[in-house]
This record gives C-alpha cells, sequence and structure tokens, in this order.
C-alpha cells in the first residue's frame, strides 16, 4: 500500500506589495499552479508548489461587504 501526504499552507496577507515580495521569493525554483492574481474572492490569489512538496496558497484578505 503507498500513502501520499500532501502539505498545504495557506498566507493570508492585508498588504498586496508584502504578499507579492513573498510570493517572487516562494517562485523560485518552485511549480507555479495558479498564477498570483485577482480571483472573484480576493484581490490576489495563488498557488505554488515548492522544492519539497509544499504547496503554498497566497491571498490578500478582501474587505467584507456587509
Amino acid at each position: 500500500m503507498s500513502v501520499t501526504t500532501t502539505t498545504h499552507l495557506n498566507f493570508r496577507g492585508a498588504d498586496a506589495d508584502e504578499l507579492s515580495g513573498l510570493w517572487k521569493r516562494l517562485t523560485e525554483g518552485s511549480t507555479v499552479l495558479r498564477p498570483l492574481r485577482a480571483a472573484a474572492w480576493a484581490p490576489l490569489y495563488g498557488m505554488v508548489r515548492d522544492r519539497f512538496g509544499v504547496t503554498w496558497v497566497l491571498d490578500v484578505a478582501a474587505p467584507y461587504r456587509g
């Protein structure tokens, strides 16, 4: 029997510039699963798998519109 373990880490920030800087460092030598760009639920959202197999999900928190 083969067991596969997947690890996902989510980083949600309030500052697009800070998140973009983190994205730039994370993508070096990694596989981009979803480019960092606007999404329906967030001003910025992206996914990257690093060289260790860890998937990072980054997004900028959207303002609450209640």
